[in-house]
């Protein structure tokens, strides 16, 4: 394709959307029924397929989490937090505060969230990295990776902007799958990881 005019060269560019556009895409239809779709700094990403790991943690995670957390916060899976940097991911989980709309009239934003949760195996770099610094531009205060690949929970907190400018956590903790964790801001809130983790696929 030529993308010249006259002597001056043309450089492609990105379409970057906002979220008003994003929302507005879904409402047209433009989404295919079952797309798994993310916005993320403007751009549309299709979310990676799931493995049956993946999918046996999920499973584990909905039958635990709803019987720690109760009423005292609202636990969603799979949906949307907007991000006023053009963002609209879905994490595995979000636990976010309570509210008497049960967010009818809106996502729940940064302002909301008490922590975020994604599960990792083939999506693990970039849960790792461009979510992760997503998560910290907004001031995500905790972020959860169910690290499938090495069985392990990476924990993260105190976001900050690096030197270089982009985001990311002053503090990681790695716990092991027989361990256990309080949820953040829930210090009495205690989950048993031995009930979280996938078993172990022998040959």
């Amino acid at each position: 394709m030529n993308l010249s005019t006259g002597n001056h060269a043309q450089t492609p560019t990105i379409k970057r959307f906002t979220l008003e556009e994003y929302h507005r895409l879904g409402e047209l239809g433009f989404f295919a029924q079952g797309d798994r779709i993310e916005l993320i700094r403007g751009e549309l990403v299709y979310m990676a397929a799931k493995g049956t790991a993946h999918e046996a943690c999920n499973r584990k995670l909905i039958r635990e989490l709803p019987k720690l957390i109760g009423d005292r916060a609202t636990l969603q899976d799979q949906s949307p937090v907007v991000m006023p940097t053009d963002g609209a991911p879905e994490p595995d989980f979000a636990v976010v505060k309570n509210r008497d709309d049960d967010y009818v009239s809106i996502h729940p934003t940064p302002e909301d969230v008490l922590l975020l949760i994604e599960i990792s195996d083939s999506s693990l770099t970039y849960d790792q990295e461009t979510k992760l610094s997503l998560y910290a531009e907004n001031n995500i205060q905790d972020y959860w990776i169910f690290n499938l690949l090495e069985n392990v929970l990476e924990t993260y907190s105190e976001p900050y902007q690096r030197f270089q400018g982009d985001f990311g956590y002053r503090i990681k903790r790695v716990s092991l799958p027989n361990e256990a964790i309080s949820l953040p801001h829930f210090p009495d809130l205690i989950l048993d990881l031995s009930k979280t983790f996938p078993a172990k696929i022998t040959p």
